[in-house]
């Protein structure tokens, strides 16, 4: 469910996502938060082609999942992550490319 997000009483939150690229095609993303993040998911953006999904679930606080971008040119990928803050319950999203 959308709802409007009040700017007087929200505070800065900074993005909770660490990406160690040493790996090429299969980044390592890590949850630098201290809390574990909620139902996220991972969106694969690849030029004009239909987007893959990726649920990871709860991501624990330091976890380090790997996501395999494989079959994908990395000059033409875009990966937007969704996830759930259990502190206030409201859906953050973040973009990356390699």
């Amino acid at each position: 469910m959308l709802r409007a997000i009040d700017p007087v009483g929200s505070h800065p939150y900074r993005v909770p996502w660490r990406v160690d690229r040493i790996h090429g095609t299969h980044p390592l993303v890590r949850n630098s938060d201290h809390d574990a993040l909620e139902h996220v998911r991972i969106f694969v953006d690849v030029g004009h082609r239909v987007r893959e999904t990726q649920h990871w679930g709860r991501v624990g606080a330091g976890e380090v999942v790997e996501l395999c971008l494989c079959d994908h040119d990395p000059a033409d990928t875009i990966v937007t992550m969704a996830w759930f803050r259990s502190e206030d319950g409201v859906e953050y999203l973040w973009r990356f490319v390699l």
